[in-house]
């Protein structure tokens, strides 16, 4: 039992009730003293306890790969409005600023859904030795790649993973390429959502990597002697929006949007039923017009 009214309902109880001191029938304690009301009340606040306790369970361990299929439909517009009928208005969509660096209308692969891996990456402050030998450049390099700016979050990335990236105020640095983020896909990423720090573009987009980014906050420069990996799998700040590890990304030509874990079952379920009608309505009058048929209307 996850999501839904009935959920809802559980978990509300559960919370106010905190097994003492709620509003009790006044029916079951006009004879407190008859054993079998007894028994029965503290089987009421037994059932009452496991139910709401299997639904905070399921909220909480729910997979991956059970979240994506509940939204490996969804479209931006209906995850906004599943957002806006929990109660979510204004929080899960990201600026404006964060949009597609490419689009394919035709087969939508820049469209992506996907769980949320986040990294933080902010300026150095370290003394940078110049100029250098070309030696010491490739040695002190490699050692800022592999000590000071380097990718822990890649440990965890698996099927489904969308790499969110905070690079917010590291100047003119590209932290991500047309290599790592080719090898963070083949380790299992969906896709990539960053305030900036993009460069190597046009090889991005041939590979055909779905990237979301401030376009106007794309970076050049490397990021030896520039920036440093401050955390992973924190909490960050993209586009006016928080994002945790574990919450949903879904991004396509209308931007981002992350739905906060414990909320995205339910959300889904009233997302799907938006896009079920959308889809009705628009085959409806592609049939009237004499409109080919598309899988954006397919059921």
């Amino acid at each position: 039992m996850a999501g839904g009214a009935t959920g809802n309902r559980v978990y509300e109880l559960g919370e106010a009730n905190a097994l003492a001191g709620f509003n009790k029938p006044s029916y079951l304690f006009e004879n407190q003293n008859n054993p079998v009301m007894k028994k029965l009340i503290a089987l009421i606040l037994f059932l009452c306890f496991w139910e709401n306790l299997l639904i905070c369970q399921t909220k909480d361990t729910i997979s991956n790969k059970c979240l994506l299929d509940l939204y490996k439909e969804l479209r931006v517009a209906d995850v906004s409005d599943g957002m806006d009928m929990v109660g979510l208005r204004d929080v899960g969509l990201l600026s404006q600023e964060i949009e597609a660096l490419w689009k394919n209308i035709e087969d939508f692969s820049h469209v992506f859904r996907g769980i949320a891996v986040t990294a933080r990456y902010v300026p150095t402050n370290k003394v940078v030795k110049n100029p250098m030998s070309e030696e010491e450049f490739k040695c002190w390099e490699g050692q800022w790649y592999n000590t000071i700016s380097n990718e822990p979050f890649v440990e965890s990335l698996t099927e489904g993973s969308v790499v969110v990236l905070d690079v917010q105020g590291d100047g003119d640095c590209g932290s991500v390429g047309s290599y790592n983020s080719l090898a963070w896909v083949s380790a299992g990423a969906v896709g990539i959502v960053s305030n900036g720090g993009i460069r190597d573009s046009d090889e991005i987009i041939k590979q055909k990597i779905p990237v979301y980014l401030d376009i106007k906050n794309r970076g050049r420069g490397i990021r030896p002697g520039r920036n440093e990996i401050e955390s992973v799998n924190k909490p960050v700040s993209i586009g006016g929006v928080l994002i945790r590890p574990g919450d949903v990304i879904v991004a396509d030509g209308d931007g981002v949007v992350a739905v906060p874990r414990e909320y995205a079952v339910q959300v889904a379920e009233y997302a799907q039923t938006i896009l079920n009608n959308d889809k009705k309505g628009r085959r409806n009058l592609y049939e009237q017009m004499h409109m080919p048929m598309d899988h954006t209307v397919t059921p």
